[in-house]
């Protein structure tokens, strides 16, 4: 069995790649697998260190921005369409797959499309509420469309394809239960809330998290464990301090540039403060983590907010617009559902009922369907 996998630009599309790939290297210890990126993607870093070789391809995004600069960044990228396509063929002539699965990216497109042509069975996968430009113009070409949520099936012009398969995410988010990862962090007994806005973190919900931490510390009624980012971490600490804050004082609150035991504290924690994007919103889902999701505005097509209304409109999730809220409005947001434990029971149940934690098979047995 030889399996091509084709992912990129975030790791909400390059986890459910390496995850399934994962099962199949257990399932089939002698299937051959190869990774195609981006130049220079996100890709080109996690997918070696799980052992995986990885090809890339010459490929861009296009603005939506049609100044001179979105101009010229979009000619480069028709010109890039031509190049990665050609590279495309010789990565399938020398590899001749058995199947190709792409799982988002600028990158998948190439791959995919050129596989296709061939009649090399197909698959995409896209871990968003809504499709992503890739995957809106792979659907019609794919053999099958892999879905996180079943109200993805409206966007897509044919059902018949489409799976609900849900998203995968890292076994390693279940190696302890909620009380052992407690005691892993040395906690009280205090609930845990855990804040983060992505891996550079952002400037402006970075003060609205430091006016929360300054309310927090009025009484301490809670845990809290914030990720700042690279660039919040050289000026968070001094930006509480002029709020009055000196966290030596205050042992409840941790600020993490990045927080590197993920799966431990999202375990912990009571109440996730976060963005929407496709991994956390999975992760949330499948641990059963209530949460306020404040939505990146700064997205693609706002999908971030698509994914997070989801949720809400189970009644499983909070969710604030970024221009809507401020520190004061998070942290009675976050006092409100902490006190309150059967809304939280409540939001659990409607997380369970929207978790897929079979996700990973789902996707296996699908890539075995395509193939026979």
């Amino acid at each position: 069995m030889k399996i091509l996998f084709t992912c990129g630009g975030t790791a909400g599309h390059i986890n459910p790649a390496l995850a399934v790939a994962g099962l199949i290297r257990e399932r089939h210890p002698d299937a051959k697998i190869l990774f195609v990126g981006a130049d220079g993607g996100m890709e080109t870093k996690l997918v070696p260190r799980e052992g995986y070789p990885i090809r890339t391809v010459s490929i861009t995004n296009f603005q939506r921005k049609l100044n001179a600069s979105g101009v010229r960044h979009n000619l480069k990228t028709l010109l890039n369409l031509r190049t990665s396509g050609d590279q495309a063929k010789q990565i399938l002539d020398e590899f001749q797959p058995d199947a190709v699965i792409g799982t988002g990216g600028y990158a998948s497109y190439p791959v995919v499309r050129q596989a296709a042509a061939r009649g090399i069975p197909t698959a995409i996968h896209e871990s968003n509420a809504t499709p992503g430009l890739t995957t809106k113009t792979l659907a019609k070409y794919a053999d099958r469309v892999m879905v996180g949520f079943e109200e993805s099936r409206e966007y897509y012009p044919k059902p018949d394809r489409v799976v609900v398969t849900g998203t995968p995410v890292r076994g390693d988010f279940f190696r302890k239960t909620h009380e052992e990862a407690r005691r892993s962090l040395g906690l009280d007994e205090r609930p845990l809330v855990l804040s983060y806005w992505g891996s550079l973190g952002a400037r402006e919900m970075n003060k609205k998290i430091a006016e929360f931490i300054r309310l927090e510390c009025i009484t301490e009624p809670f845990n809290h464990i914030h990720a700042t980012g690279k660039e919040g971490y050289e000026w968070m600490p001094g930006y509480l301090e002029e709020l009055g804050v000196h966290l030596s004082r205050h042992l409840c609150v941790e600020l993490r540039e990045y927080i590197y035991d993920m799966a431990t504290v999202m375990q912990a924690a009571d109440l996730v403060i976060c963005r929407g994007g496709a991994s956390t919103i999975s992760e949330i889902t499948a641990l059963q983590k209530p949460s306020i999701i404040v939505p990146s505005p700064n997205v693609t097509d706002n999908h971030q907010e698509k994914n997070a209304r989801v949720l809400e409109a189970r009644g499983a999730a909070k969710v604030l617009l970024e221009s809507e809220c401020d520190g004061r409005a998070l942290f009675e947001t976050a006092q409100e559902i902490l006190a309150d434990g059967a809304k939280r029971e409540e939001m659990k149940s409607q997380l369970a009922k929207l978790a897929i934690p079979d996700s990973s098979e789902r996707i296996y047995r699908t890539i075995l369907e395509i193939l026979r």
